[in-house]
């Protein structure tokens, strides 16, 4: 009797897990490039947090001062987070544009909020009607601002856009190539079928008077993460503007994959750490599930060992059907924005997918993670 009811448990998971994986690839499919011809008469504050990072930020300068935008329509605001490194004075030497300034977080304000309270500060300190978020150690072609931005019209509240590490050599940063790809496809295909999720804060824009409306991070400035797929959904439900993809390779922003499995880690740790605190229940309910169904693919051989050898079976059934709709939405997510050569490693990163999820997952759930040299208790 256990064993029917355990395999009943499974292929429910399964058949959620295919449901959730079939609204990604019918998404993807509905996305439409929907530019404007025109640029936003809406004055834009670009806003960059950073924290020690002298090794990239004058990169990243470059890159924005390289914007094909007209400098009198819009402002850079660098916003430093208490950097112990050169960061800042590397920036103030460096800045060749008078529409860039740097200012720095006051010691006290909003303390456990770390990245959030530097971009909360930089929103107070800015001008623009529309705010455009991206990170310290990204890279930007010169049509990024204005290809983000013309995804805007009247209606949209929020526009997310893609990022992408930059191509690797090594085996370990073509893994995360491909699984930070996946997590871009993902939030795309969530998008295109009305149930944004995810997105990633190094490329998003959204109005001010929005971000005003909804209440801005006044419910989140007790986490330490979450400013841009926790804004996100909060716009999609308490408001009636539109949330869009920005399906366009010019709107790709870059930055490098990291260096070792330790900053992987804490990394992938602190992305999971915001699932729990979704507003939407019945959408932690869903990613439960989808954990759970990961869990299974662990327990099932285990149980094929132990219990009853027909689990190798249904082992298999599952681990096929993810393999191959897990595919098709990869291939469909890189036609549009990325190389087809990322999926040339696609096996190896399924048969690692498994293991990373459950680890991932759990530590995120447990809370504290290493950010900027700070340890962080979520």
């Amino acid at each position: 009797m256990i064993e029917i009811l355990l395999f009943l448990f499974f292929i429910i998971l399964l058949i959620h897990y295919l449901f959730f994986l079939f609204k990604i690839y019918s998404g993807l499919k509905k996305l439409k490039p929907e530019r404007s011809h025109t640029l936003p008469d809406e004055f834009i504050s670009v806003l960059i947090p950073f924290r020690n990072e002298e090794k990239n930020i004058i990169k990243t300068l470059k890159s924005i001062e390289s914007q094909d935008y007209p400098e009198e329509r819009f402002e850079v605001i660098f916003i430093d987070d208490h950097s112990d490194d050169n960061s800042k004075e590397l920036l103030k030497k460096n800045i060749s544009r008078s529409n860039i300034k740097v200012i720095s977080v006051p010691k006290n304000y909003s303390v456990k909020a770390h990245k959030k309270r530097s971009i909360r500060y930089g929103i107070e300190n800015s001008k623009g009607q529309i705010i455009i978020t991206t990170d310290a150690d990204c890279i930007h072609n010169k049509e990024w601002l204005k290809t983000l931005l013309s995804f805007f019209d009247d209606q949209t509240g929020f526009v997310s856009g893609p990022v992408k590490f930059v191509e690797s050599k090594n085996l370990f940063g073509r893994l995360q190539e491909l699984e930070f790809a996946g997590l871009v496809i993902t939030g795309a295909g969530l998008i295109g079928s009305n149930s944004p999720t995810i997105c990633n804060a190094a490329n998003i824009a959204y109005r001010k008077k929005v971000f005003d409306e909804v209440g801005g991070f006044s419910l989140q400035m007790n986490l330490s993460s979450g400013d841009d797929e926790l804004l996100m959904q909060k716009i999609f439900k308490d408001t009636n503007y539109k949330i869009k993809f920005a399906l366009d390779k010019n709107a790709v922003v870059e930055t490098e994959a990291n260096e070792n499995l330790k900053q992987f880690y804490q990394q992938r740790k602190r992305w999971a750490s915001k699932g729990l605190f979704y507003k939407n229940k019945s959408l932690v309910l869903k990613l439960i599930l989808i954990y759970l169904f990961y869990l299974s693919l662990l327990i099932q051989p285990i149980l094929g060992f132990t219990l009853d050898s027909r689990f190798f079976i249904s082992f298999l059934i599952c681990l096929i059907a993810k393999v191959l709709l897990e595919f098709l939405i990869l291939r469909k997510g890189t036609e549009l924005l990325f190389h087809k050569s990322i999926l040339n490693i696609f096996l190896l990163a399924e048969i690692l997918h498994i293991p990373y999820i459950i680890i991932a997952g759990l530590s995120g759930a447990l809370g504290n993670y290493k950010w900027k040299d700070r340890l962080i208790s979520r």
